[in-house]
């Protein structure tokens, strides 16, 4: 499985409505990161999971579910973490 697929089936436990993610690693080619062998995403999540909770909640829950990827495959993941209500 490659890592945006991986990406995609750890975040289904937000139960997200939408999910947009764009692997931007070609981007960043020569950065310590991505030498290093880590990925950079981009990612737009929209849950009703989010209702109610910050920015840094929402962004605590999109790396707790991500776990060990954050520490070995992911470099960078910008996050845009919304509430169905907030579109």
């Amino acid at each position: 499985m490659n890592l945006a697929a991986a990406i995609r089936e750890r975040l289904a436990a937000l139960d997200p409505q939408s999910m947009d993610l764009l692997d931007e690693s070609g981007k960043h080619a020569g950065h310590a990161g991505a030498k290093a062998g880590g990925s950079h995403f981009r990612l737009t999540i929209v849950s009703p999971r989010f209702s109610g909770k910050d920015q840094i909640t929402r962004h605590r829950m999109v790396y707790e579910v991500l776990g060990p990827l954050m520490q070995r495959d992911i470099h960078a993941l910008a996050i845009r973490a919304f509430a169905p209500d907030e579109l």
